[in-house]
Parts: C-alpha cells; sequence; structure tokens
C-alpha cells in the first residue's frame, strides 16, 4: 500500500496508516510526509515491532513487512545531487516491491566519462531508472547505452527556463531514443513501481 501523505494531516496519516496495519499483511510506503507525519508513522511501525526505513530529504518512509524477496535488478541513476530526493523515493518504491535496486549518482551529461564509468553497472540491469532535471538529456544517453527499458523521471531542478521540469519532461517524452518511457515531473514512486514490475518480471 502507497499513501500519500501531502495535504493530509497528521491524524489522518496515523488513521489510514493505522488501519492499514491492522487490515492487511503487506509493506506500506508513505510519501510526501512532513516532518511530523515521518515522525507519528516511524512511532506506528516501531510500536508495531516493524521493521521501518525513512528517508527524510525525499519525505518518504516505508514499513517494512512481509516484503518479497527481492528479485531482479533496478538501477536508478540521477544527474547530480539535486536530484537526490526523487532518486530515493524511487529506490526505497522498488525496494518496498520487492525488486533488487542499486543508487548510482552523479552521472550526469556534463560530464559523459561518468556515465561511462557505469557501464557494467548499466548493462547488468533489468531496467534503468534516470532521474534528471535542467535539458533531462541523460535518458536518451542511458538508453542509447543500453538494452533494457528505460525509465525517464524528469525533476523540477535547474534555472528559470527549465520551468519547473517541464522542459526535462519534453525532452524526455520526445526522446528519439527507443525504449526510453516516461513518468510524470518528480514522480520517483511512478518510476519505481513499473521499474520493480519490469524488474521482477524479467527475472521470473
Amino acid at each position: 500500500e502507497i499513501v500519500y501523505a501531502s495535504g493530509k494531516t497528521v491524524e489522518q496519516v496515523e488513521g489510514i496508516v493505522g488501519q492499514l496495519l491492522e487490515g492487511n499483511a503487506g509493506p506500506i510506503l508513505v510519501t510526501r510526509a512532513d516532518e511530523d507525519q515521518l515522525r507519528a508513522v516511524l512511532t506506528l511501525g516501531e510500536q508495531g515491532g516493524h521493521l521501518v526505513e525513512s528517508k527524510p530529504r525525499s519525505r518518504a518512509i516505508a514499513i517494512l513487512r512481509n516484503v518479497p524477496p527481492a528479485i531482479g535488478r533496478v538501477l536508478v541513476v540521477r544527474a547530480g545531487t539535486s536530484d537526490l530526493p526523487v532518486a530515493e523515493e524511487a529506490a526505497l518504491t522498488v525496494s518496498v516491491l520487492g525488486a533488487g535496486v542499486e543508487l548510482i549518482g552523479d552521472v550526469g551529461v556534463a560530464g559523459l566519462h561518468r556515465i561511462a564509468s557505469v557501464r557494467d553497472e548499466l548493462e547488468a540491469a533489468d531496467v534503468v531508472v534516470v532521474v534528471a532535471g535542467m535539458e533531462g538529456a541523460l535518458a536518451s544517453v542511458v538508453g542509447g547505452l543500453v538494452s533494457c527499458p528505460v525509465i525517464a523521471c524528469p525533476t523540477s531542478v535547474g534555472y528559470g527556463a527549465s520551468f519547473g521540469g517541464l522542459a526535462a519532461l519534453l525532452a524526455m517524452l520526445s526522446s528519439c531514443t527507443p525504449g526510453v518511457v516516461c513518468v510524470d515531473i518528480d514522480d520517483g514512486v511512478g518510476a519505481g513501481y513499473t521499474a520493480a514490475l519490469i524488474a521482477r518480471r524479467a527475472a521470473s
């Protein structure tokens, strides 16, 4: 179960997570949570004796109960440090859904030698999630290097003309590299969820 916390009160998030803890047996992922909501979910998880993984930068937290055994391999690559919150959200989503995941950072197109240095990791992946802002060129570059699906996740990182991620979104949607598909701006959950489905199916 995935709970989108933004726009909800702490009490509402507590109530939803509490119902999920009582009503099913799977992992619970809470996204876009503020500090108070993160703290409340952590408390609920610990009170139930569950392992909890929190990613404060990405405002995400997961109660890791009965997570499926990790199969398949997802590689999450991010262009720069500013893209880390969305990349962490994607990676946490992948792990909650039971796929293996590795996060690689700072391989943006401003220094192509950096993406070239991780060719072995790229080639070993079942699916690659590319998290990038600015002009979003990294997705096309990675797509041209690998034979697996590439999920492009544009971020709102960038200067004024990037229009809050719109420039990266349009570039990724318009990629000339076959095998590149795109999710919404800052949508780490959507990218990670889809990547996990592909990786688990590829490895089964």
